[in-house]
């Protein structure tokens, strides 16, 4: 029989189909790579000598003579940081100036690479340069919000194969930031403790549907998932925002992303995914009700009429399995593969 559980940090009801759960392997993805993917390619804005006249870089890491990551602004940006500050109301209606921060994080020189079959290394080099464009960009007075994501795959929303990130700032707190920070509020008024670090230690004390942990990070598959290998990684270290992680941290998450994302890659046949990071809003860092984390989620099921209807989702894979699955996939020593 069915069961509904609900996410607390969401406040989502899930329905968890049992009836119609699949094992874990029927989540693969199916597709099949017709060419390989090159290394290079010429008509690729992002691969090496493609370059544009640099107008547009804001941080690069490494030299001239090369480069390992770097940040540009996005050619066609949803926001601008040159828009003039707007706020204009007419009755009902509300309308703000399109100002704000929208880049590219360009991730590797390669073509042909994805996060799962980087090094350690290089993982870290991405999220240094994730710190240090949050730590510029939040300087900017207009900007309330700054998040970080990956589309990874076409149904996950990318349209360049090149890998690479996304960072976006807002001038407002959008209506799911300002949702979860309130049930995070209450629950900290209720009990007096974090709901994440809370979530963090029943997760442990469970196992069950822990993927993998580190000195510093916990990834797991959450009670209630909003859709199957639905994964969230958790510092252990209570902090609010992700520009608060030292560089220790930022290695040992960098080596628990991979891992996670290998696993996916190797278990899952390289599925389609995007993630983010989940940090608390410009003006309420430091928190004691907040915790920031990643949250990834694999495109093996699409929303339907149910899910747009409602709101809520259907999971039709179970929780636990999906860890259990994932935590019993190996992954070769050796990371140089080509995509499959």
């Amino acid at each position: 029989m069915s069961e509904l559980r609900q996410n607390l940090i969401t406040r989502d009801w899930v329905i968890i189909a049992t009836e119609r759960a699949k094992r874990p392997d029927e989540f693969a993805n199916k597709k099949k790579w017709v060419t390989a993917v090159p290394q290079h390619r010429a008509d690729c804005p992002f691969c090496v000598g493609n370059e544009e006249d640099g107008t547009l870089e804001t941080c690069r890491l490494g030299d001239r003579t090369g480069w390992k990551v770097r940040a540009i602004g996005n050619k066609y940006p949803a926001l601008s940081p040159t828009a003039e500050w707007m706020r204009i109301s007419s009755g009902i209606h509300r309308t703000m100036a399109g100002i704000g921060v929208h880049e590219v994080i360009v991730e590797h020189p390669r073509h042909d690479l994805t996060t799962a079959l980087l090094s350690v290394e290089e993982v870290a080099n991405i999220l240094l340069v994730y710190r240090q464009r949050y730590v510029e960009i939040r300087k900017n007075p207009h900007i309330e919000t700054i998040i970080i994501f990956k589309n990874h795959g076409e149904s996950a929303g990318t349209s360049l194969e090149h890998p690479h990130s996304q960072i976006a700032a807002t001038p407002v707190v959008p209506s799911q930031f300002r949702s979860r920070i309130d049930e995070a509020i209450r629950y900290f008024d209720d009990t007096g403790e974090c709901l994440f670090c809370r979530t963090l230690e029943d997760e442990l004390a469970a196992e069950e549907r822990v993927i993998c942990e580190s000195e510093h990070f916990v990834a797991f598959i959450p009670y209630a998932a909003l859709s199957p290998f639905h994964t969230w990684i958790f510092p252990r270290r209570h902090s609010s925002s992700f520009d608060e992680i030292t560089d220790a941290e930022i290695t040992d998450l960098a080596d628990t992303l991979k891992t996670v994302l290998a696993k996916f890659y190797f278990g899952l046949n390289n599925p389609d995914y995007n993630y983010n990071i989940r940090s608390v809003p410009i003006a309420q860092r430091a928190t004691k009700y907040f915790h920031w984390y990643i949250a990834i989620i694999p495109r093996v099921t699409k929303q339907a009429g149910f899910e747009l209807g409602s709101g809520m989702f259907i999971n039709t894979a179970l929780p636990e399995e999906s860890a259990a699955f994932l935590r019993s996939i190996e992954i070769p020593s050796d990371s140089n593969f080509p995509p499959i």
